[in-house]
């Protein structure tokens, strides 16, 4: 994958910011592997008529930085298209994709409470630091 200028520019920066080592802690804390292999039975898998869905782990990302910023689904999406931080947590290149927009991340946190799957995240997130 070949890194845009932008990600070239931000690497440069001198000062690395507030949010840039809160999502590295974030980061290095959550396991995303379990995460998505927790979540994975529910999530649709495509092969029908329509869009394909966005990837889970990607949908995941997005889930946790809304709530770790206390975002709306409109300002998640906000976020993304205005921090490169953000960005890059989420896993979106913005010169080869747009970011999911926030009728997805509405339907993916429906899912995610439809089927008590944030308690399982919270407790798997739980079990990791213990």
């Amino acid at each position: 994958m070949q890194t845009s200028f932008a990600d070239l520019e931000y690497d440069r920066k001198k000062k690395v910011t507030r949010r840039d080592r809160f999502l590295a802690d974030i980061e290095a804390i959550t396991p995303w592997s379990a995460l998505v292999a927790e979540l994975e039975g529910f999530y649709p898998k495509g092969g029908g008529r329509g869009r394909p869905p966005i990837g889970l782990e990607r949908m995941l990302r997005m889930y946790v930085a809304q709530q770790c910023f206390g975002l709306s689904d409109e300002g998640i999406e906000d976020a993304i298209y205005d921090s490169q931080a953000i960005r890059r947590f989420v896993g979106i290149d913005l010169s080869r994709e747009d970011a999911p927009d926030a009728t997805t991340l509405l339907k993916f946190r429906r899912l995610l409470e439809q089927n008590g799957l944030t308690q399982r995240i919270f407790e798997a997130i739980n079990a990791h630091l213990a």
